[in-house]
């Protein structure tokens, strides 16, 4: 079976669509937050990986989401771009139309809640308004673009009858692609198989359309319930780089990739991704977002392909495929051999930079970068991966408006401590010296009086990025401003150097936050 779809062409019944919405759902994260500037260089790593489709963001939410739609519109090429909106919001439709004018290819994807809680509850409507707003919706994005998906929000507690019929409304007024999401990781793979073999059997036209399928993962099977959803007749998956996303996060875009790729036995399908990016992808999120990934997350944890046991080691070195069901170069792995040291030069060091994932970096974010590298190689004896890792990580991330200069420290057990900081806002250098309770309290005290904010403190956590006396230091910190959470992270072999720093991006991360707002019914 083929299907005709206005921005894809003839697509067979074994091509799968990678829809990604790290920009969007993915960045509803508690405490994740991008400017425009990170949203525009994590749309090129997608592009780069190969998604299909990139959900941009959802443009009537603010100024600063519309523009970072549209700008992602304007640059982005290869994939189709996609703007969220309600179809019954005021606006919303005309906005994300807006939004994505510039765009080579462009989506609507428009949504509305179905199931009897969220009708009832949230929406206060009933079953025949819902049916009325999804056909206004479709048709009022169809002005826009041909390319419209349409969402039924809940869909996975939703009516079989009822979501027939809100499907069917879809498809006659013009949408081509349509979700049915588990908005909140209720189902198990056999409800979201029985949901699109019911619709693909029981709808009009449903031949016609590419059904996605979009998981959450709050009880784990978000991963489970895509593969169940394509078993069933789903060519569209909605996922996210290291499946972040609201609450316990959406079914993660690189397990799914690589179990079709690695079970090509049972899951015949085929995407457009280029897996040997996966890991570059990976981090370039991390490092953005300054959540890490868990050591032991699936195909880009940094355990993912490591063997402690001795029974595992020995399997391994006779047989890589005795314990290794993939290989690590598959997904952008590399064992390379290049160690660096105090006489390393910058071409050493971007060599060594590619060799572990990373992409290219902009020449200034580079000199940054390996200047401090050079500093750390002074006073460690050893450079291990992960002090790059860490240091390379702190210093990619986009500072919009505050960046951290320098801090000097007076402390000890019979005076209170002080701190000398210097840090430039907005290109303009500012200092102050300030005391405190400690050495911690002195520094944040400093970066208050520098740039004065009413954000709390609900966490200050120091781990060692190695071992040794002479390890760096990598800090977490989590500011709190009127319910917004956002947590920055920080480096240096200096402790307290790593904790301003994490501040430091924790602030610029909670500027951010500022501009946005939060329409009804965001999730979809």
């Amino acid at each position: 079976m083929t299907i005709d779809h206005p921005s894809f062409g003839r697509i067979d019944n074994d091509r799968v669509i990678i829809f990604d919405t790290t920009l969007r759902d993915g960045e509803q994260s508690p405490g994740f937050s991008m400017n425009l500037a990170e949203k525009l260089r994590m749309a090129e790593a997608l592009a780069e990986l190969g998604v299909d489709v990139i959900e941009a963001g959802f443009p009537v939410a603010s100024k600063g989401d519309f523009d970072s739609v549209h700008q992602i519109a304007s640059h982005i090429r290869a994939p189709v771009i996609c703007a969220l909106a309600r179809s019954g919001g005021r606006n919303d439709i005309a906005s994300a139309g807006e939004a994505i004018r510039p765009a080579a290819r462009g989506r609507i994807h428009n949504f509305i809640s179905t199931s009897p809680l969220h009708m009832k509850y949230k929406l206060r409507m009933e079953p025949e308004t819902v049916l009325e707003l999804i056909t206004a919706g479709n048709q009022a994005a169809r002005q826009f673009t041909d390319d419209v998906e349409w969402s039924a929000e809940d869909g996975s507690r939703t009516d079989p009858d009822f979501l027939c019929r809100c499907v069917e409304a879809a498809i006659k007024a013009g949408a081509t692609t349509i979700n049915i999401p588990d908005t909140v990781g209720y189902a198990t793979p056999e409800d979201m198989a029985r949901i699109f073999a019911d619709l693909l059997a029981r709808v009009p036209g449903a031949d016609t359309v590419i059904f996605s399928a979009h998981n959450h993962n709050d009880l784990g099977l978000g991963v489970a319930n895509t593969i169940a959803s394509l078993s069933a007749g789903a060519r569209q998956i909605e996922c996210t780089i290291n499946g972040i996303g609201e609450r316990a996060g959406n079914a993660a875009l690189e397990e799914i990739v690589m179990a079709l790729r690695t079970r090509q036995d049972v899951l015949p399908y085929s995407t457009g991704i280029k897996t040997q990016n996966l890991l570059r992808t990976s981090r370039m999120l991390a490092t953005i977002t300054g959540f890490d990934v868990q050591p032991n997350k699936a195909i880009v944890g940094r355990n993912a392909f490591a063997h402690e046991s001795g029974i595992h080691q020995d399997g391994v070195l006779k047989n890589a495929a005795t314990y290794e069901i993939m290989t690590p170069e598959s997904v952008g792995w590399t064992r390379s051999s290049l160690v660096l040291g105090k006489h390393s030069g910058r071409a050493a060091f971007r060599d060594k930079l590619k060799a572990m994932g990373y992409g290219e970096m902009d020449e200034a974010h580079l000199n940054d970068a390996f200047a401090r590298f050079k500093d750390l190689a002074d006073r460690k004896k050893v450079v291990y991966d992960e002090d790059l890792v860490a240091l390379v990580d702190d210093e990619a991330r986009d500072h919009a408006r505050i960046r951290f200069v320098s801090l000097d420290i007076e402390a000890g057990s019979r005076r209170p401590a002080r701190a000398d900081l210097a840090l430039e806002v907005d290109g303009e250098a500012r200092s102050a010296t300030v005391t405190g309770q400690g050495p911690v309290d002195a520094a944040f005290n400093a970066v208050r009086e520098i740039f004065p904010h009413e954000a709390t403190l609900q966490l200050y956590s120091v781990g060692a990025v190695t071992e040794g006396s002479d390890a760096q230091a990598r800090t977490t910190v989590r500011l709190e401003e009127d319910g917004k959470l956002v947590d920055g992270q920080g480096a240096d072999s200096d402790t307290l150097v790593s904790a301003v720093r994490a501040y430091v991006h924790a602030l610029n991360k909670l500027l951010v936050k500022r501009t946005r707002a939060e329409p009804e019914a965001m999730t979809a």
